[in-house]
């Protein structure tokens, strides 16, 4: 049981950190209705998509977190980190920092993705970016953590280097001045 109440704890608190990212995109115009006139019903498709797959594995939840973290974290909410390494460049989620990040959160975007691409009039209108926003919302809903409204509108990253990361994530010794330090350095 404590094991349990931890987890449910830490979820809640990188939810804090999560919604406090959630509006902050590459750049672009956010809103609640930005998709109202080509894909009027993202969110229930999405968290259709993402109440299937949490219902396989819970790791589902912490993963999409996690990832949604590194991605915001490193170069804004641009979806960069799951933009895969292709000739000479090694990507975001090549680097080693992010190597751990659990491919049940990747799975979990791309099978919302999937899913809202396979409404046509939805096809290729809903940005990467916008939906691991969306997936996001819904696996803090799902475990026990509060619901918010999701902006969206964000573009998806065309740029991903491995490089990008270095110095931009807080590292697992980090202290509390250092974290505070690091979260303030983006406005938070």
């Amino acid at each position: 049981m404590g094991r349990v109440n931890f987890l449910t704890s830490l979820i809640l608190s990188i939810s804090v950190g999560v919604i406090l990212f959630s509006g902050r995109p590459a750049s672009a115009q956010l809103r609640q209705n930005f998709y109202s006139n080509t894909c009027p019903d993202v969110e229930s498709i999405v968290r259709r998509a993402v109440s299937a797959k949490v219902s396989q594995t819970f790791v589902t939840i912490p993963a999409t977190i996690r990832l949604f973290f590194h991605d915001c974290f490193v170069s804004g909410c641009d979806a960069s980190v799951i933009v895969a390494s292709t000739g000479g460049n090694t990507a975001e989620k090549d680097h080693p920092d992010n190597l751990s990040l659990a491919g049940d959160g990747f799975d979990t975007v791309i099978k919302a993705k999937a899913a809202v691409d396979a409404v046509p009039r939805c096809k290729n209108k809903v940005s990467c970016a916008d939906i691991l926003a969306l997936a996001t919302r819904d696996v803090i809903v799902l475990a026990g953590g509060p619901t918010y409204p999701v902006e969206l509108g964000r573009l998806d990253g065309l740029s991903s280097t491995s490089a990008s990361v270095n110095g931009n994530l807080p590292k697992a010794n980090f202290n509390l001045n250092q974290l505070n330090s690091m979260f303030a350095s983006r406005g938070n």
